[in-house]
């Protein structure tokens, strides 16, 4: 029998594994992928939020406590749970060295994303980096890996993990810990999530899927029919608006459309629905997928003109070009009347002061709804550009309740030897909206706790643990 499964594969898991494994407990790595496609969405990750009180290394300036939670705060709508969010944002500070200890690289960051340059610490060569480093001390550590193995079914008695089932094998172990992913992948559940719309549609159909094909969603389901307490709604998410012609999985993050915060967004209406300049991107870019969801079918269309170009991270796909507002309409399949009188009324409204795309600048619109509060420029120097974008699905945040110990909950009461870590628990800080590299410390910070009390829970009590869980 080992002493600590790990069901999972991505940067929780390893996480998990790596600080179970290094507190001596005999530990067995479960990936339902197979080797080239390990890692789940932590492959397309890019960096991490961190709190410092003072610049290190590649993080400049500072980003106190109080500020990433007013960060959270404002992301969320205030559904979070304050004392997990404040323990991420706390233990985000310590997690650096432990992770270039096992081989993660940073890099300065990258200079065209907005207002990035303090708050996120990048991973040299990206996520599938930082994952490949992990595998990497974790085979030296000893951990055992095995791939193309999904966790079908856990055997769960008052509360205590059991045994694990991969199809017929059963697989015990004194502990476990899961971090196997949101429920993002099972198409049939997002289906009965969103239902049927006000138009007739089903809006999960025309969703596409950022990372995995594997995450299911399998355990969650099971362990919530089983009585485990749970946390946020079902169609909660890490939802993007991303490039309409990228591929239904793994696109990853070069699909995504940042042009929003720089002109309008319309549905195939060519009506506004929202405050292209409400914040900061990599703190509002989350709320897009889940507005364009809610559009007629589910599709958008960013609309800027020439004025703006080298403002924000290029997509990777070229977006329809045109000299007249009206052919760029016939290109994207709008009403060229409609969209016309949609860019006048707009443009009228712009109050133009001194546009700044690094601060809340005071260039703002008046007397139309929605207004558009930041960086309102008129679109009328061509040529002009348009970028279709659908709901592009990161993670869901329907997960289980936990905390600080990361213990899965029963009716309220935490399991002895049953813990959970990333997406299957994310919705604790994240009950809705997303900022960039949340969900790299949630994993981390939570990854991290689930491997030292799965490993206390397994009988294993080393020095190195007692350093670690301090």
């Amino acid at each position: 029998m080992v002493d600590v499964l790990v069901i999972g594969g991505g940067n929780a898991a390893l996480c998990a594994a790596l600080m179970a494994r290094e507190a001596g407990a005999s530990v067995l790595l479960l990936e339902a992928a197979p080797k080239e496609w390990r890692g789940g969405n932590s492959s397309h990750t890019r960096n991490i939020r961190a709190m410092h009180d003072q610049p290190e290394d590649v993080m400049l300036e500072s980003y106190t406590e109080e500020e990433y939670w007013q960060d959270v705060l404002k992301v969320t709508s205030g559904n979070t749970d304050e004392k997990l969010a404040r323990h991420v944002i706390r233990s985000s500070s310590q997690c650096r060295q432990w992770m270039q200890h096992h081989g993660v690289r940073f890099q300065p960051p990258l200079s065209g994303t907005l207002n990035l340059s303090r708050t996120n610490a990048f991973f040299m060569g990206g996520g599938k980096a930082l994952v490949n480093a992990y595998y990497r001390s974790a085979e030296n550590l000893g951990v055992q890996i095995r791939y193309e193995s999904p966790v079908s079914s856990v055997e769960i008695q008052d509360g205590k993990f059991v045994a694990a089932y991969v199809g017929n094998e059963r697989i015990e172990a004194k502990a476990c810990v899961m971090a196997a992913g949101g429920f993002e992948s099972n198409r049939e559940w997002l289906k009965e999530a969103w239902g049927i719309n006000e138009y007739g549609e089903s809006p999960a159909e025309n969703f596409l899927i950022r990372g995995t094909r594997y995450n299911q969603g399998v355990l969650i389901k099971q362990l919530i029919e089983l009585g485990a307490d749970s946390v946020s709604d079902p169609t909660q998410a890490h939802m993007v608006a991303i490039d309409a012609r990228a591929p239904l999985y793994d696109g990853g993050i070069c699909t995504r459309i940042d042009a929003v915060s720089f002109g309008i967004v319309v549905n195939k209406n060519a009506q506004r629905f929202s405050d292209e300049g409400e914040d900061f991107w990599p703190k509002r870019y989350a709320f897009w997928g889940r507005l364009v969801a809610q559009q007629p079918g589910q599709i958008g269309y960013s609309i800027i003109d020439s004025k703006v170009l080298g403002r924000f991270m290029p997509p990777v796909f070229p977006g329809e070009k045109a000299d007249t507002l009206e052919e760029l309409a016939n290109k994207l399949g709008l009403n060229p009347q409609a969209l016309l009188e949609t860019v006048k009324t707009y443009n009228a409204a712009c109050k133009v002061g001194s546009f700044d795309h690094t601060i809340l600048d005071d260039c703002h619109t008046e007397g139309i709804e929605p207004a558009k509060t930041h960086w309102a420029l008129p679109i009328d120097e061509g040529p002009f550009y348009g970028y279709a974008v659908r709901p592009g699905v990161t993670f869901t945040y329907l997960g289980l309740k936990t905390d600080e110990t990361a213990a899965v909950r029963f009716n309220g009461v935490p399991s002895s030897n049953l813990f959970v870590a990333g997406e299957m628990m994310a919705g604790n800080v994240l009950g809705k909206g997303y900022a960039a590299g949340i969900g790299m410390a949630i994993g981390t910070v939570f990854g991290r706790a689930a491997g030292v009390q799965a490993a206390q829970a397994a009988g294993k009590q080393t020095m190195e643990l007692r350093h670690a869980s301090a």
